[in-house]
């Protein structure tokens, strides 16, 4: 099973916070699950960390790449066909981060892992 975090679901993962579904946790740790991390999880946090909004993800921020690998998750880097694909989405969620996410999971065929119910109308797998 390919998985792709949302950033509170990395979050949570990274402090084994009970908000993270029982489901999500269990597909997360399974032995064939392979679990990707946005590069606009990234940005997410480092930025709503700067501002104040995330001072519980300092690690993240300071060391988002070695966290992830030591989390054993892949990167997922944003590319062209992923930012038009985000940019075209009629929806009205209007977070760039959510689109984001939201445009890799279906380009990569991948499950969202979400605890974001308003996805489930915009065409992505969740999870939860």
């Amino acid at each position: 099973m390919r998985l792709l975090l949302d950033t509170h679901a990395l979050i949570w993962w990274g402090h084994q916070d009970p908000r993270l579904g029982a489901a999500a946790m269990a597909a997360i740790a399974a032995e064939g699950s392979t679990v990707f991390v946005s590069a606009a999880s990234a940005m997410e946090i480092t930025t709503k960390h700067r501002i104040g909004k995330l001072p519980e993800a300092a690690v993240l921020a300071a060391r988002f790449e070695s966290e992830i690998e030591a989390l054993g998750f892949h990167p997922l880097s944003v590319t062209l066909t992923h930012a038009r694909f985000a940019g075209s989405l009629t929806i009205p969620h209007k977070d760039p981060f959510d689109r984001l996410l939201i445009a890799q999971a279906i380009v990569e065929g991948m499950l969202l892992v979400s605890n974001e119910a308003v996805f489930d109308g915009y065409g992505v797998s969740r999870l939860w």
